[in-house]
């Protein structure tokens, strides 16, 4: 069952939106923090999300910027603004798709099912997930997920990329200076300490399964993926 991931501050047009995507076999879960949209995306990890664009705090726009940080799934805004700068707006910062208000929910329906069978339906692409995998450690990159000892771990689209880095390059020394290209090709500037930062979540998480001491740092060159687990296994 796919869920919809609804974010609109009008509460009838919600409660109307989730009755007409839950009649058709979907899971619908209506955003009531407009403060915490992105941390209730993380949470549910919805297969398409419906975004209106004025909302309280941060607009739509805002919003859509920031899944689209952690992942591609469909983004269908729905806005009473009309105007053609608006949807290249919408466009430009991330949307699949622009309905205007007043609308059909037929004709939302038919558009939510549209985008689910471009994205993980019928016309899908079929491509194999890749996997990285060091002794019996499994990182999913698309997933943004590893695996280990039974332990399930959810990463960040930022650690996901640094730790594909190390274990591809083990037990060889990444310098920061790779991992910055990699993490922020996007910006000219980044302040080392974010990479500290997320250096020190990804330890984090790996301590949660158990597994202590896996990424060292060489002082002067970088930081090395060490294999501490093996015996564990």
């Amino acid at each position: 069952m796919s869920t919809i991931m609804v974010v609109e501050d009008d509460a009838k047009i919600a409660e109307l939106l989730q009755s007409h995507i839950e009649k058709y076999g979907y899971h619908a879960v209506v955003a009531d923090d407009f403060g915490k949209v992105f941390e209730l995306f993380q949470k549910i990890r919805p297969d398409l999300v419906l975004l209106d664009i004025n909302l309280p705090s941060f607009d739509g726009y805002y919003w859509c910027r920031q899944i689209r940080r952690v992942s591609t799934c469909p983004i269908i805004f729905i806005s009473a603004r009309t105007g053609e700068m608006d949807q290249v707006m919408a466009l430009e910062n991330g949307a699949d798709d622009y309905i205007t208000k007043p609308f059909h929910y037929e004709l939302v329906m038919a558009k939510i099912r549209s985008q689910l069978r471009r994205s993980v339906g019928e016309y899908a692409p079929k491509m194999e997930e890749r996997t990285v995998e060091v002794e019996g450690l499994v990182l999913y990159p698309e997933r943004m997920e590893v695996h280990w000892g039974g332990h399930l771990l959810e990463l960040s689209k930022k650690e996901a990329l640094l730790l594909e880095l190390l274990m591809k390059r083990s037990p060889r020394v990444t310098s920061r200076e790779a991992l910055l290209d990699k993490l922020w090709d996007d910006q000219n500037f980044v302040d080392e300490n974010t990479l500290n930062v997320n250096v020190a979540r990804v330890r984090k998480k790996l301590q949660e399964a158990g597994i202590e001491g896996a990424i060292e740092t060489v002082r002067g060159a970088g930081y090395r993926l060490v294999v501490t687990w093996r015996e564990d296994a």
